[in-house]
């Protein structure tokens, strides 16, 4: 995957800006020499920002900018100058974007619409200047607020392909061949294990005016959820699609045994999956004859609609479409249907991104320090130029 374009996993850290301090300033005018507390609001952090990008497909473009820092409010000024805010960073992301915490796996947040915004991480509040703090008792208060802190989180974006329906199977099940003959995608087939080596999605034709999109993740072998071969690693894209097309091939030794093993891998994945709509397609049919294929009929799991589908020949291809536009389009598929989110534990992530190291910059305590009397000098508060007198 190091030599693909599609990313779908990637660890960047972010971090606000902080608040700007209020200012101390006091008003000074030639024939006023008590003019009085007149410092100004610091500026506000700069936010770090999420954003949908309808047109964007891959996470590539963070895999080379691992760190996004929003910029520092600037410090209030002198006659009640607010100062200025800092500059926000927007980063785009393809829609279907999970984020979650880095070191505790949390779910944080996801961008399933174009334009969306989300406010990932706050920027520090700026702080009040000396003149908020001027009483009848106190005119001339010594102190300003600093501003609240920046926030740093090193955060893992997941890329979730949005897609009406999932095709789950083995390898060299026909997934791939099924996802060309329905829709214009290309994706690459062989006659070995392991053609599939990134999602691929497919616009379905249905009836000539409607359509539904079909995503093809890579195959998935039994102990996938145990990491083993490469299906766990894409499963996270089938967590979003409204119907599972489960493949098995009609060669399989064990149709309806394959079935349950596949479907214990998902649940193994996310529980939640076992939820979502189920149909099973029993691909290279060709290979059958009518009397094999009534045979094998009643050897299926009847829980769930089954079809016999050739996509060399186009036998059943048609039957499979109505199948699944009627589960697309079900009442009961409708109230259900969630979008599934488990959390990043260790089976889930991947141990090149997770094992990349930061280098954190360190804050000078000078910035963050609390602005008291005495940073001030002596002399500045002598009694006849005091306000207070």
């Amino acid at each position: 995957m190091s030599d693909s374009n599609f990313i779908d996993y990637v660890k960047i850290l972010c971090r606000s800006g902080k608040g700007g301090a209020g200012s101390r300033h006091y008003h000074r005018a030639k024939y006023i020499p008590k003019g009085g507390p007149d410092g100004g609001d610091g500026g506000r952090g700069g936010h770090i920002i999420l954003r949908g990008n309808g047109h964007m497909w891959t996470l590539l473009p963070l895999r080379f900018q691992r760190h996004v820092f929003a910029t520092d409010g600037e410090s209030g000024g002198a006659g009640r100058s607010h100062g200025r805010d800092g500059e926000d960073r927007v980063i785009e992301v393809p829609v279907g974007t999970a984020v979650f915490d880095a070191e505790t796996g949390d779910f944080l947040c996801e961008i399933t619409e174009d334009g969306q915004e989300i406010n990932l991480l706050r920027g520090g509040k700026g702080g009040l200047g000396n003149c908020h703090f001027a009483t009848s008792t106190n005119r001339a208060p010594r102190y300003a607020q600093p501003g609240l802190p920046a926030i740093e989180k090193a955060v893992v974006l997941e890329l979730k392909l949005l897609g009406d329906v999932g095709l789950v199977g083995f390898p060299n099940a026909g997934k791939s061949t099924l996802l060309s003959a329905l829709s214009a995608a290309k994706p690459k087939i062989a006659d070995y294990p392991f053609t599939t080596m990134e999602p691929s999605l497919g616009i379905v034709d249905y009836r000539g005016s409607q359509s539904f999109v079909m995503a093809d993740i890579p195959g998935i072998i039994e102990g996938a959820s145990e990491g083993k071969g490469l299906g766990l690693r894409f499963l996270r894209h089938i967590e979003r699609n409204a119907v599972l097309l489960f493949m098995v091939p009609a060669d399989s030794d064990d149709i309806k045994a394959d079935y349950e093993v596949l479907l214990r891998e998902l649940h193994e994945f996310n529980p939640e999956l076992s939820d979502k709509s189920r149909v099973l397609a029993i691909s290279k049919s060709d290979m059958l004859d009518d009397e094999l294929r009534e045979e094998i009929a009643k050897t299926l799991p009847d829980d769930l609609p089954t079809v016999f589908i050739s996509a060399v020949t186009g036998q059943g291809l048609t039957e499979l479409k109505d199948i699944l536009w009627r589960e697309i389009n079900s009442e009961e598929n409708k109230n259900n249907f969630t979008i599934t989110h488990r959390k990043l534990d260790r089976r889930h992530r991947v141990e090149e991104e997770d094992n990349f190291i930061f280098e954190q910059e360190e804050p000078e305590d000078d910035e963050l320090r609390l602005e008291t009397d005495q940073d001030w000098e002596d002399e500045f508060w002598d009694e006849e130029t005091s306000v207070n007198n």
